[in-house]
């Protein structure tokens, strides 16, 4: 029996393999990182130069918002390359990470061309990280192996436990003591998640410690590719920073947007008419096509958090408590703190459900996800006429759209991982796992051209554009729970 199996039949952690112990601290602390700085994004932007901002419209923050979460996803489609052709997804993870906390540790310098180039470099290292941690975490499981939803859950967890210190800790030193402090201690919290994964490394076993695509002689090719392909992206980020070229961020946004979409129907098509799949693999892949659509509407939706509702915590809520005036990033640890709560009963209602045979399908649990959302935003919708009238709306109105905002991510994303690990073509699962955050790429550009809409003629242009999501959602939440009674047929879950 080799390592991978052994790892499978481990019940070491909360039921779970060894391994996960390792994933769980290391996601948490890179999400610790990510979202704390990311609370701070457009804050940051927005604010004048005397309270140490950028002293951007809101339009254009919006947009380089949008720019940021687009290519944070988008790099994870050749940093699944990356890990299947060249160094195997335990070393990928390691040099996503020493990027990352070099790019939080560039942002913490107080200059403008600084920040541009740490968010390059939070970027490149997250699209390393991101896609090839989640696969290591499948790879943990036997094929059919009923608790890996479960373990995709507990492993969600981790993003929260993360999430909730960066936007407390991050959060606090960024609006309270100075914004670069906050980036400062993002790159702290990497640093940790660095040196905790080097050190424990070794209870992953085989799980994503080599390639998985190509023969060994055809390493030298890709190597060169990856090769050039960095020194040309180098080429490309230091003549921007020495204002070579300059471009317009919500032009940009634009272009991003459409770029992932022609390379996500690109590489569907090519996956299914010249990857070399059988029929059985193919219906796997339209079963992920089906959860890629849902996603992408998801977390258009979801990512308003952190851009226009991350604005209207700031200028129209009342933050005051006791006469303390709270940071607005801590309203975003409701979020994380709720899924955190809440996590453990999805676990264990999933586990559940499928012991007697009444597990929803993922494409219902997807629509399940994008009717919650639509509550959350039908909810903000009173909050925004609220504000309208007296100058400053509760707490309440966000809260309790976080909170239906979270409920529809607990069903979503925790078993759109552990659906990717299940139905990607084994040749494939790095390159998949990278489609699965593709998605969420095209959602955060589409998120934000929906957030620099969403201030046109301030909070007024509020409703119109959740009305919009709204219907959005409804309706591709009854889709999918069409569709999956065509596309459930063409599955097959054998390895």
């Amino acid at each position: 029996m080799n390592e991978l199996a052994k790892a499978s039949n481990d019940t070491y952690f909360l039921g779970h393999p060894k391994g996960l112990v390792t994933l769980f601290l290391t996601e948490m602390w890179e999400r610790m990182s990510y979202y704390g700085m990311r609370g701070l994004l457009v804050l940051f932007m927005t604010r004048e130069v005397v309270e140490g901002g950028l002293n951007l419209d809101t339009g254009t923050a919006m947009a380089i918002y949008g720019v940021y979460g687009a290519s944070v996803y988008f790099l994870c489609v050749p940093g699944g390359w990356v890990a299947d052709k060249l160094f195997g997804a335990q070393r990928t993870v390691l040099i996503g990470a020493i990027i990352i906390t070099l790019g939080h540790y560039i942002l913490a310098l107080p200059f403008e061309k600084t920040f541009f180039l740490g968010l390059v470099f939070v970027s490149i290292g997250t699209g390393l990280l991101k896609p090839n941690i989640s696969t290591i975490v499948g790879q943990l499981y036997k094929p059919g192996d009923i608790r890996i939803d479960a373990g995709y859950t507990i492993f969600y967890m981790s993003i929260n436990i993360g999430s909730m210190l960066g936007f407390l800790v991050c959060g606090y030193l960024g609006e309270k003591v100075g914004w670069h402090w906050g980036f400062g201690a993002a790159g702290v919290g990497m640093t940790f998640g660095v040196i905790q994964y080097i050190v424990s490394k070794s209870s992953l076993g085989e799980a994503g410690l080599k390639p998985t695509l190509g023969e060994e002689e055809d390493k030298a090719k890709y190597l060169s590719m990856f090769s050039i392909s960095s020194v040309l992206l180098s080429l490309v980020i230091i003549s921007g920073f020495v204002g070579l070229w300059s471009i317009d961020p919500e032009l940009l946004n634009q272009i991003i947007v459409y770029l992932i979409l022609i390379v996500a129907i690109f590489y569907f098509v090519y996956l299914y008419l010249f990857a070399g799949l059988n029929k059985a693999e193919k219906g796997n892949i339209s079963m992920l096509l089906l959860l890629f659509i849902g996603s992408v509407l998801f977390w258009a939706g979801f990512d308003q958090g952190g851009s226009s509702l991350n604005l209207f915590a700031k200028d129209y809520t009342d933050l005051f408590i006791f006469g303390w005036e709270m940071p607005a990033t801590f309203l975003q640890v409701a979020n994380p703190l709720m899924v955190v709560i809440f996590a453990p009963f999805f676990a264990a209602f999933w586990i559940n459900l499928g012991k007697r045979n009444l597990d929803l399908d993922t494409p219902q649990k997807f629509a399940l996800g994008c009717f919650l959302m639509a509550i959350g935003f039908f909810v903000m919708i009173f909050g925004v006429e609220v504000a309208l009238e007296n100058e400053k709306a509760g707490v309440k109105w966000l809260l309790l759209t976080y909170l239906f905002h979270t409920l529809g991510e607990l069903c979503l994303s925790p078993v759109g991982l552990s659906a990717t690990a299940k139905y990607s073509p084994k040749r494939y699962k790095g390159q998949m796992m990278g489609i699965w955050f593709l998605s969420s790429s095209l959602a955060a550009g589409l998120a934000g051209l929906l957030a620099s809409k969403s201030f046109e003629s301030g909070i007024s242009s509020m409703p119109s554009l959740f009305n919009q999501i709204i219907l959005a959602l409804v309706v591709v939440g009854v889709i999918l729970i069409i569709a999956n009674k065509f596309v459930k047929a063409t599955t097959n879950l054998e390895d």
